[in-house]
């Protein structure tokens, strides 16, 4: 397995890390390939049957998000950057286990939206959350379901359409993230409680009711992620977006 991804399995709890550190854990396309195998290794059951998985990032950062810079002005290298995102939230969304996001620190765009496609998030009141994406002429397309299903329609579309980042105060408060702690120092803790209670319930239990909110929210439903994963892939080719992507990146 990849070292951009680190699993590590243990009776009920799997643990599963993004190992990019020196980039802020930003989303590859290497990066995104390594978490395929991952959680397929998963969902095949090579790691036994954990009901918990928790999904965290090395170092400081929980994700920056895409690797854009990787693939700017690269149109087709863009298209399959969002649609191997969009595949992989339907992956994570789909398996049995529980699946909890520890956010150690900045969980930005795709990064925040990997937060949402998990069942829970935990954080601490000064991570740095949410979704930039128009500031930099970007459609956060293949995020947008999850942000929906997760804090409603209209949070959605006021934090969407205004851009910018939050504390994991704030988050916490408009619903994006269901356990908040006051200091990173106390994130395990608060984490390691939150699967501690996930790993006492039925795991038959667990995946059932899983499955069912899946089906009653259309978690699955795969058509539109990857149809949200063309939209922003067109805006992204767009001459106004690559000049503010340019200009941040200072390139």
């Amino acid at each position: 397995m990849s070292d951009l991804v680190q699993l590590v399995a243990e009776g009920a709890v799997a643990r599963l890390t993004l190992n990019r550190p020196e980039s802020r854990n930003a989303m590859s396309l290497e990066l995104l390939a390594a978490m395929h195998r991952t959680v397929d290794r998963l969902l095949a059951g090579e790691m036994g049957s954990p009901q918990v998985i928790v999904l965290t990032g090395s170092g400081k950062a929980f994700c920056a998000g895409m690797d854009l810079k990787a693939v700017l002005g690269k149109n087709e290298l863009a298209l399959e950057l969002l649609s191997s995102l969009a595949r992989l939230t339907i992956k994570i969304r789909s398996t049995p286990a529980v699946v909890v996001a520890r956010v150690n620190g900045a969980a930005i765009g795709g990064g925040c939206g990997l937060a949402c496609v998990c069942d829970l998030a935990v954080t601490h009141a000064d991570s740095k959350m949410g979704f930039p994406e128009v500031d930099m002429g970007v459609c956060p397309a293949v995020v947008a379901p999850w942000l929906v299903r997760k804090v409603g329609p209209g949070r959605a579309r006021k934090i969407l359409l205004t851009g910018g980042l939050m504390s994991g105060r704030e988050a916490h408060a408009c619903g994006m993230v269901d356990v908040l702690c006051e200091t990173g120092a106390e994130l395990d803790a608060a984490t390691e409680a939150v699967v501690a209670r996930l790993a006492a319930g039925g795991p038959q239990a667990l995946a059932a009711t899983k499955k069912l909110l899946n089906e009653l929210d259309g978690s699955l439903d795969e058509a539109v992620v990857l149809k949200g994963a063309k939209l922003s892939a067109a805006v992204l080719a767009t001459p106004d977006a690559q000049a503010r992507l340019r200009a941040k990146m200072g390139s």
